[in-house]
């Protein structure tokens, strides 16, 4: 792995260095911290966090390049840390795009090396140079969105917050297999961007939807590879210390139950909170529900199963057959963590036989199947083989 140290700050010494400042539950005292000379070894480092202090592109700002967040996260207690590394402030370059090369980079670098970038920003266009870090190692990514807009602007636009996802979208070689938003709200989207990305089989679920069949988020997160988190998705209640808060959105509970899901799930590689904005925050209740968003994914990736897809030795198998009699679909369910997988057969090219691409699902995608309705998230994984 190629070191990455030079593109860091170190943390507050007088805050974080000492580790004796913390008991011994605390996760200061178990946490690898940047701090004066010492850099943390990455070699075996699981997940790495480090704050992305770059708002050009966002209405957001902070006249503080150190993060209130990191000493919340420090002060919680979590007993059998796995290995994480503060890796400190991301160092910004004399000019914004040599800055998103420079992530893109150190992104690229954590991802090869296995361990899990949690970014914390910094404006939402941030997520273009983590998509790139997945499309330089040749990656195909399923992204989730969390927002309450879809942020994909107008052809012709800069890169900004407002406008990432035009980018990935028009972006060439295209990496990008499945994009999800989770929470959106009618009156900050035209029709014509969701019909858009209903045609190009994407997922788009409204926040009234997604508050109704929370449960939802589990298979979703399964199939994710990287999570981007607009803050603005919850309500200002929970989270003012943002320009673009409204009244409606996420409870502080459902984002934390959202984070967990995102630990939980074996297939995300790389997290980023975004549009945080500390100028906002006199009382610190943003940067605490932050730090426990980062708590509770901790928590879910300590009880990952290694079931990036169904082990089929340990899995009960269901064949729904339709009427036609020519149709059918294969469902797996473990007997170990009650997770279920649907079967999408495809054809590759080259290659004679059939293969199968397991995609995450729920119960309900089960239920759905035996009514004689072909469920919607078999159908669009299955439209973008043909």
């Amino acid at each position: 792995m190629k070191s990455i140290q030079p593109y860091f700050n170190t943390v507050n010494s007088a805050l974080y260095a000492d580790k004796n400042r913390w008991e011994t539950t605390q996760i200061g005292r178990g946490i690898e911290t940047h701090a004066e000379d010492s850099f943390p070894d990455l070699k075996f480092t699981e997940i790495a966090i480090f704050n992305v202090p770059e708002y050009e592109g966002s209405k957001n700002s902070s006249s503080e390049v150190s993060c209130k967040i990191r000493e919340l996260f420090y002060s919680f207690h979590y007993e059998n840390l796995p290995r994480i590394a503060d890796l400190g402030v991301f160092q910004l370059m004399p000019t914004r795009k040599e800055s998103f090369k420079i992530l893109q980079i150190v992104c690229q670098e954590l991802l090869h090396n296995g361990t899990i970038p949690f970014i914390i920003g910094g404006g939402h266009d941030l997520s273009y140079a983590i998509y790139k870090a997945y499309a330089v190692l040749d990656k195909f990514i399923n992204l989730t969105v969390v927002d309450s807009k879809f942020d994909i602007g107008l052809e012709g636009d800069k890169l900004a917050s407002y406008s990432y996802l035009g980018k990935m979208i028009s972006h060439k070689p295209n990496h990008l297999f499945h994009y999800a938003n989770l929470g959106y709200q009618s009156y900050f989207v035209s029709s014509i961007a969701i019909d858009m990305l209903q045609a190009m089989n994407f997922d788009t679920i409204r926040l009234g939807e997604l508050k109704a069949n929370f449960n939802e988020v589990e298979p979703i997160m399964r199939n994710t590879d990287f999570l981007s988190f607009d803050i603005s998705a919850i309500q200002h209640a929970y989270a003012g210390a943002n320009v673009y808060a409204s009244p409606n959105g996420l409870s502080g509970g459902q984002a934390c139950k959202v984070m967990r899901y995102a630990g939980v799930s074996d297939k995300i590689s790389a997290v980023g909170l975004f549009e945080y904005n500390q100028d906002l925050d006199g009382d610190n209740q943003t940067a605490y529900l932050i730090a426990e968003m980062l708590w509770y994914f901790v928590d879910g990736y300590k009880i990952r199963k290694n079931e990036l897809n169904p082990n089929i030795k340990d899995c009960a198998k269901y064949t729904v057959a339709f009427e036609d009699g020519k149709n059918e679909i294969v469902f797996y369910k473990s007997q170990s963590s009650g997770r279920w997988w649907m079967q999408v057969p495809f054809r590759k090219e080259g290659v004679e036989d059939l293969q199968n691409y397991y995609v995450a699902c729920s119960y309900r995608d089960y239920e759905i199947a035996n009514q004689g309705e072909v469920p919607e998230r078999w159908l669009k994984t299955l439209n973008k083989f043909l």
